[in-house]
């Protein structure tokens, strides 16, 4: 065999083995895995005073019910009571009446509450309105189903010029029920029932005049309870004709039998 051949062969061996041996080496180490550590960032929060239970209305704050939670700071909204702006909260709203139904979990607002000082019942009325009551009975009432925050129409019936017929009006709609005076009554079986004897209402000035000449007319006033759907319906309409006349002309409501006599007066000055 020629020189060159066996060279060449001797080269192809050791290249073999060399190949052979970094194989092997290779295979003995075990293969590096590469983690990626993922990072959450955790948006950062605001200590929200929120309701820690179901509060109704004319319910008073205290020590249980409100607490400090933490809140998301981008979904934080103007009127939420924080921390950070009013860090003795927990402290100042001790006693605070509440005024509108506040729900657990519920982040507390001040429109919702008012301030320990007030009475209840002043405290619940919105700025402008006035609280009033009427004697309801479970046949004017609704069969009893009129509760605080509930809207309802006042309907007057009285007899008319002919003693034979009545006539039927609603004098205020879509008012505002504030309280429900209730006494408790016991029936023939021995069971008792809660039967609300007064309703209060909120009502505006004029309104307020509407029911008190409508209180002396009728020969009966009823509440018929509207659906919770009409609640955002204009609250401000009343039978107008029992305050004044047409043309700005003062009208003196004189009632007899059950009927209205009007006396004009000079017109009201301006």
């Amino acid at each position: 065999m020629k020189p060159a051949r066996l060279i060449i062969l001797g080269v192809a061996v050791v290249a073999a083995g060399l190949a052979g041996v970094l194989a092997m080496s290779l295979a003995g180490r075990g293969s590096v895995v590469t983690k990626v550590k993922s990072v959450v960032e955790k948006e950062p929060t605001v200590n929200v005073l929120v309701s820690s239970a179901n509060l109704p209305v004319g319910a008073r704050l205290d020590d249980k019910a409100v607490q400090w939670m933490a809140w998301p700071q981008s979904a934080v909204v103007q009127g939420f009571i924080t921390e950070t702006e009013k860090p003795d909260a927990l402290k100042n709203m001790q006693g605070a009446v509440v005024r509108l139904p506040i729900f657990e979990g519920e982040p507390i607002r001040a429109e919702k509450v008012a301030d320990s000082s007030s009475r209840i019942m002043s405290s619940l009325l919105p700025s402008g309105k006035r609280a009033v009551a009427t004697e309801i009975s479970v046949s004017t009432g609704a069969g009893g189903f009129i509760l605080p925050n509930d809207r309802v129409d006042v309907i007057m019936v009285r007899k008319s010029k002919d003693a034979d017929k009545y006539l039927t009006e609603t004098v205020l709609s879509n008012v505002r029920v504030l309280a429900i005076d209730q006494q408790i009554q016991e029936k023939e079986d021995g069971s008792k029932t809660v039967v609300g004897t007064t309703a209060t209402l909120e009502l505006t000035p004029d309104q307020t005049k509407v029911l008190a000449v409508a209180q002396q007319m009728a020969d009966r006033l009823s509440l018929a309870l509207r659906s919770v759907a009409d609640a955002q319906e204009q609250d401000t309409s009343a039978a107008d004709y029992l305050l004044s006349g047409d043309n700005g002309s003062a009208i003196v409501q004189v009632i007899k039998s059950g009927s209205i006599v009007t006396a004009n007066s000079a017109p009201k000055a301006e």
